[in-house]
């Protein structure tokens, strides 16, 4: 098997790379790519070249569902290349038929081993929900969100509104958490990818004000 420094190189992934690829050193490497990403010292890579290497196939070793906040921009904030990772982004990042779908393609179909819900600081779809906005379409999607809120414990007289930065960063942790949960519960092929110990799925925090991702793999 080789080292996690080794399968983290600046070529593009292959079916053997993925192979080897396993959903520990899959997680460890996203870590250490947010770290170089931190350190503004990123992994040399030719993306023209990139392009030309994954035209004819794709091997990408996990998938991250993330919110459409600009200031997330997956690849970069954890230093991978194309080819590497499956991005679903929605605001909020929740899970829905057509996302859960996406994950059961990227990892049963196409060999991701890991996958990372990561919610962020100062989520404005979280405080949308807080905030119990209803506009257009948004007002779906933000319900989504309003599912965690009410299965929370809520103080008496707490501030639930986003002007209670505390409580909507709480909203955003369990919000990742419950995300993990639907996943598991209402895709069976991923449930079973877990038990064989073929898929790891973690939740994340990113961080605006920082850039560093926390994992929450313990």
């Amino acid at each position: 098997m080789k080292s996690t420094l080794e399968i983290n190189n600046t070529e593009v992934q292959t079916a053997k790379t993925q192979a080897e690829i396993t959903p520990a050193i899959a997680l460890d490497i996203l870590k250490q790519g947010n770290a170089r990403f931190l350190e503004n010292d990123p992994a040399p890579r030719n993306l023209h070249d990139q392009v030309t290497a994954t035209a004819t196939g794709q091997y990408p070793f996990a998938a991250v569902l993330s919110c459409i906040d600009s200031r997330i921009p997956t690849e970069i904030i954890l230093d991978q290349g194309i080819g590497d990772i499956f991005n679903a982004r929605i605001a909020g990042n929740f899970v829905n038929g057509d996302i859960l779908g996406s994950l059961e393609f990227a990892c049963k179909v196409a060999g991701a081993k890991l996958i990372v819900v990561m919610g962020h600081t100062s989520c404005g779809a979280v405080k949308g929900a807080c905030d119990n906005v209803k506009m257009g379409n948004l007002t779906a999607t933000l319900s989504n969100i309003r599912l965690v809120i009410d299965q929370m414990n809520i103080a008496a007289g707490e501030d639930t509104s986003s002007k209670n930065g505390e409580f909507v960063q709480r909203v955003s942790e369990n919000n990742v958490a419950f995300t993990i949960e639907r996943i598991k519960a209402q895709s069976p092929i991923l449930a079973e990818l877990v038990l064989e110990d073929k898929l790891m799925i973690v939740g994340a925090m990113y961080d605006v004000a920082s850039g560093k991702v926390t994992f929450y793999d313990n």
